[in-house]
């Protein structure tokens, strides 16, 4: 198993010293800093890494501002990356992202809080996009109509999870084990995947409600920033997790 992950390892730092070499900059990164290109080529050597965003920093504005975006990318993901490296290494833990929040209950806090706030962000990313949001459509507007009377009162009763979440945390849409959709809430980076969660699922839809995802554009407004956020939600993505 170690000796896989050794060889997955250096394939990806061969690789990605052959794309430094070559200037090989994709065209979707325009918009973003060269700082989170660099911080997704510095973790090659660990066991995980900052995943690029596919579009620019500004692609969202301006429901979601383009230093926003910059700091919670490659300031805040990226902390949660760099100490997951770190709490893997100094508890000679070797496992898959998967697993560490399947058995989150078996490790220690600093693996806890650092791989939900790596899966988290790393799903929150794909989860959101330009040119996006609007009335779902397919089976997910089905599931959603079918559970919850309507589009609209979904919305009302998502919004409220995000809401009345103290603190920071995040707001999802899961499917659990039976196949209903719940609407449900977890503290700081915990996630439904995890053991310890309280409603346990498939995420499906999920917000980011840490002050750091909205604060220096929407101050303490959470709810503007709530109602802003359906603009960019990626419903397409959110239909494959069905």
């Amino acid at each position: 198993m170690m000796e896989n992950n050794n060889n997955r390892r250096q394939f990806i730092k061969n690789a990605a010293m052959l794309g430094v070499a070559g200037l090989v900059i994709p065209s979707f990164l325009k918009g973003s800093s060269q700082e989170s290109i660099l911080s997704h080529t510095e973790m090659v050597d660990d066991f995980f890494s900052l995943p690029m965003l596919g579009y620019g920093y500004d692609a969202l504005e301006p429901h979601i501002d383009t230093l926003t975006m910059q700091i919670h990318h490659s300031r805040h993901h990226q902390a949660y990356v760099t100490n997951l490296n770190n709490a893997m290494k100094q508890n000679n833990i070797d496992a898959s992202l998967e697993d560490l929040l399947k058995n989150t209950a078996k490790y220690p806090s600093v693996v806890r809080n650092n791989a939900g706030g790596h899966w988290n962000h790393t799903y929150f990313w794909k989860a959101i996009k330009p040119n996006a949001g609007g009335a779902p459509k397919g089976k997910i507007a089905d599931a959603i109509n079918g559970t919850f009377e309507n589009f609209e009162k979904f919305k009302e009763l998502f919004a409220d999870a995000a809401m009345k979440r103290f603190g920071s945390g995040w707001a999802w849409l899961v499917k659990t084990s039976d196949g209903k959709l719940m609407i449900t809430s977890t503290p700081n980076q915990d996630n439904p995947l995890m053991d310890v969660a309280e409603v346990k699922g498939t995420p499906v839809l999920g917000i980011d409600v840490w002050e750091h995802a909205y604060y220096l554009h929407y101050q303490n407004k959470r709810a503007d920033y709530i109602n802003a956020w359906w603009n960019v939600v990626n419903w397409e993505y959110a239909g494959s997790l069905l």
